[in-house]
């Protein structure tokens, strides 16, 4: 999955500067679903990590059954906010 894919399957555009609220509220929503429906774990973890960055993903235990998926959501929260304190910016 690619993140312009993945953009442009949710919020119908690659650009998020001109996303109204209510159309960004109804991707997050459809993603949400599609994340809950997905059997796939590389897909699931991509959808639970789209999610994440944008403050609406569901719990680890509930998003992911395996522990070695959630041990993995947990590493990339804590490369996200290792590089969100790095100073690039």
């Amino acid at each position: 999955m690619q993140l312009d894919d993945l953009l442009q399957r949710y919020f119908a555009t690659t650009d998020l500067s001109g996303v109204a609220p209510d159309t960004l509220s109804a991707g997050i929503e459809h993603c949400r679903v599609d994340l809950g429906l997905e059997e796939d774990r590389g897909k699931r973890f991509a959808l639970w990590s789209f999610l994440h960055m944008f403050g609406s993903a569901p719990d680890l235990d509930v998003a992911f059954e395996n522990e070695e998926d959630r041990e993995a959501a947990r590493n990339f929260m804590d490369l996200l906010a290792a590089s969100e304190g790095d100073g690039a910016g």
